[in-house]
């Protein structure tokens, strides 16, 4: 089955359809869209809502972040939406997390503004996003080192995300999906083990002699990611603020006359 055919199903639909606001957009993330879901692998639906303008103007704060998990017929279900006030904001900054999410292949739920926003999207991202792909990798990794024994899921979270910096800083394209992205790279060990996640368990393990190569490959992909930061020909700071705040003016206007 196709990661597309995994989403084209009414459970996902149906969070949209209960969702208590308006929906720009709502996307898959997680390991589906990362190209290593587990067999038991549960669904991380992300995306942007519109709150009512009088939560907006008025004293009474409106829900900024929306969550929600349930399990439906032994699926597990992960929502989390934000407004799109905060959600542009995080835009506006080094958050290569949230520019997944717009760019995401696995659309649950779109709009033309959706659209829109994925135009706007390009002029956000910046060369300081190797930042963010550093950091993320750094927590991954230290949380996969400090595990005894060893589980392959945080090892793929970071290689996933210093190889989706490195193509970034190289290319200016937002690439999530580690397999797509390991067709440039070419690394025989990140195919046996992204097929080893999708055949097992989501908490499966590898052996603890193999966490010396782990760790020197972890240090040169680093390495490589710096050097792409310091070479990489995107700009300094986002220029998309002007058109964020237009398509939120419209948007809030646009809940008025609904």
């Amino acid at each position: 089955m196709s990661q597309e055919s995994m989403i084209d199903n009414d459970r996902m639909m149906k969070q949209v359809r209960s969702h208590p606001f308006p929906l720009m957009f709502v996307t898959v993330s997680g390991a589906h869209l990362y190209g290593f879901p587990s067999p038991d692998s549960d669904f991380d639906l992300r995306g942007v809502h519109l709150l009512p303008v009088e939560t907006v103007v008025g004293l009474k704060q409106g829900i900024e972040t929306f969550e929600k998990d349930e399990i439906d017929d032994g699926w597990e279900i992960d929502l989390v939406t934000h407004d799109a006030a905060k959600f542009f904001s995080l835009m506006l900054r080094r958050n290569g997390y949230v520019l997944e999410q717009v760019f995401s292949p696995l659309v649950v739920h779109t709009t033309p503004e959706h659209r829109e926003l994925k135009k706007i999207a390009a002029d956000c991202i910046t060369k300081h996003h190797a930042h963010h792909y550093l950091g993320f990798a750094a927590r991954q990794w230290k949380l996969f080192a400090k595990e005894s024994p060893p589980r392959i899921k945080p090892l793929l979270y970071t290689l996933r995300v210093l190889l989706t910096g490195i193509h970034l800083m190289r290319t200016g394209r937002v690439e999530a999906n580690l397999v797509v992205l390991n067709q440039n790279e070419k690394l025989a060990y990140v195919d046996e083990l992204v097929a080893r996640k999708r055949q097992g368990a989501e908490k499966g393990t590898l052996d603890a002699a193999d966490l010396d190569f782990y760790q020197s490959e972890y240090l040169r992909l680093v390495d490589v990611l710096e050097t792409a930061h310091q070479q990489s020909m995107l700009p300094e700071a986002p220029s998309a603020l002007d058109a964020l705040d237009e398509l939120l003016v419209r948007l809030r206007l646009q809940t008025l006359r609904q």
